[in-house]
């Protein structure tokens, strides 16, 4: 241990970290607009810098690591002007539309402006004149807003491998750009919405759908249905700080009455779809020696990822669609045939943790009919706005439960929304498809934490199952390229594109650190201990669909509406 002096208060540390691990670990609280948290540090932007004695200038306290007997100003008039002077600057150049910016209520850079009291504009600039990029069926790029703190770039690259983007040109001309400076929607981008989620301006956001939404809200020729993730739910109970004990869904279900939505349906039930056709596939490949491992399809990022990375392991993705698109084709095929309403007149919003969720509903391959099933997609953020746009007062709102045609599920499906939960879910049911018994402890710890990279091995019959769960596509990618090389043998594998899975969705609100997406985790886990159906197959709604209209998991009918053939984007 060593000793250093920060604000003239002695503070015991080690010599490997650097002052700003040091002063958050003691609780002061330094700006910093390029830094992430578990990345090495550039120290480009300059606003961390802090004041050490005996040093002739500003030190960045992101990469300089504190050293015995230092004696460190975090917020001395030299800091604060050094500080106050590159907000000034970065300023001069921003647009001045803060009003009708989507981020003005989570704009870091608004947020340091008013923090650091920049009541001024001291310096002059022509404004660049840039092109909002809004082609991208999921993210808006508008680059006048973008201050070059390259965190878009880093997440992308260094994390999700997919390098989409990159600074281009030199001087005054740099920007962030793909290549050629195309449209995002002609590079290798996924749209998980990473990079969003990172931007502490208005430069990149998700593409939002609600004028649509209220549109045919406000529309009574419509019947506008809705879905939600799991995700969603446990994700809003946080966000509202709802009583633990409070079931989540059945909150989310009252305002999304109050709202006016005429049918809400839980996605978990859809989920339940897909782990029977998911679960039957697997063991299908198995008994027919069909390509292994089976790689998961719901996270249509990855789905993404594999078709432009690795096209050519697309046939070794697993053939179900996403619990989003398996309830958006029921939706407009037996459901609308139930409650006799013709499919154009259906609206149906879902409301999901992702932003690549948008893509995913406007692809051609996976129209019913030629025909959209799901006409708009919401994220968590924009679903939290339209609570305010409504001015609900939740508090006020009374639980309801979600419409029961397409709506109960089992927690195996709730378990989706977490990395490890599709795993653990469909090897409940594969072990009762393969040996007709459930297993008799449901939980596969092993699955049930937040590292990246986790496996297991299971005897499921006569089978000795060997999977694995992953997630962010850095880490899948490396997977990808040992299974290539025959290091690792698989039978299944999950992947989820984003941190933690559908909890930590590029479509969730900003800020959410590793403990918020660990307490959403442990939300779901515990709304699995105290359910009373735990497997997908024991859902009595599951076995009635099966039984009046999609007659048999793999079958001609769920093939038509719950499968896909797939074709490049």
């Amino acid at each position: 241990m060593i000793s250093v002096k920060i604000n003239h208060k002695t503070v015991k540390t080690t010599p490997e970290k650097t002052i700003l691990e040091v002063l958050r670990k003691e609780g002061i609280d330094i700006p910093t607009l390029c830094h992430m948290q578990g990345f090495p540090p550039t120290g480009s932007c300059r606003m961390c810098v802090v004041e050490v004695k005996d040093f002739p200038g500003l030190v960045p306290s992101c990469s300089y690591p504190v050293r015995a007997g230092m004696e460190i100003q975090t917020h001395s008039n030299r800091v604060l002007e050094a500080r106050r002077t590159i907000l000034e600057l970065l300023l001069a150049t921003h647009p001045d539309d803060c009003l009708y910016c989507g981020k003005k209520e989570d704009c870091y850079l608004l947020e340091l402006s008013s923090r650091m009291n920049v009541d001024r504009r001291p310096y002059r600039a022509v404004k660049k004149e840039m092109k909002r990029d809004i082609a991208s069926n999921s993210i808006i790029r508008d680059n006048a807003k973008c201050i070059l703190c390259g965190k878009c770039v880093r997440i992308c690259e260094e994390v999700q491998q997919v390098g989409a983007i990159d600074f281009v040109n030199r001087g005054a001309d740099t920007c962030v750009a793909s290549a050629f400076e195309d449209s995002i929607n002609l590079s290798t981008c996924i749209g998980c919405g990473q990079c969003i989620m990172v931007c502490p301006t208005g430069a990149l956001q998700e593409k939002s759908y609600l004028n649509e939404v209220m549109e045919a809200l406000n529309n009574p020729a419509k019947t506008v249905v809705v879905q939600n993730a799991p995700a969603v739910s446990v994700t809003i109970a946080q966000e509202l700080d709802l009583d633990s004990q409070v079931e989540p869904q059945a909150v989310l279900t009252g305002i999304l009455k109050k709202m006016g939505f005429d049918y809400v349906f839980e996605t978990g039930f859809s989920a339940d779809l897909t782990i029977m056709e998911e679960s039957s596939e697997l063991i299908e490949r198995l008994q027919q020696g069909g390509k292994l491992p089976m790689f998961t399809s719901c996270s249509p990022g990855w789905v993404d990822y594999v078709e432009k990375f690795h096209p050519e392991l697309r046939d070794y993705l697993s053939s179900c669609k996403s619990p989003q698109q398996m309830l958006g084709s029921l939706v407009k095929t037996f459901w609308a045939e139930s409650q006799k309403i013709n499919h154009d007149d259906i609206f149906h919003v879902a409301i999901m943790p992702c932003t690549a969720k948008k893509s995913e509903a406007e692809r051609s391959d996976l129209l019913t009919g030629g025909n959209k099933d799901i006409d708009a997609v919401l994220t968590t953020r924009e679903f939290l706005k339209l609570i305010k746009l409504h001015g609900i007062e939740v508090e006020k709102i009374e639980s309801s439960p979600a419409d029961t045609l397409l709506g109960k599920h089992s927690s195996a499906g709730k378990l989706f929304a977490a990395s490890g939960g599709v795993m653990e879910a469909a090897l409940r049911t594969a072990h009762y498809l393969i040996t007709g018994k459930n297993m008799e402890e449901p939980e596969i710890s092993t699955l049930r934490n937040l590292r990246e990279h986790k496996e297991t091995e299971l005897k499921v019959g006569n089978y000795d199952l060997k999977v694995a769960v992953v997630y962010g596509l850095g880490a899948a990618n490396k997977l990808l390229e040992e299974i290539k090389r025959g290091e690792e043998k698989y039978d299944f594998v999950e992947v989820m594109t984003c941190p933690g899975g559908c909890v930590g969705g590029g479509g969730q609100p900003f800020g959410a650190d590793q403990e918020k997406i660990r307490e959403r985790m442990e939300a779901l886990y515990k709304i699995d201990s105290r359910q009373k159906v735990r497997f997908s197959h024991e859902n009595e709604s599951i076995k009635n669909i099966y039984a009046e209209f999609l007659g048999k998991p793999l079958g001609k009918k769920s093939h038509e509406l719950l499968h896909v053939r797939r074709t490049n984007q």
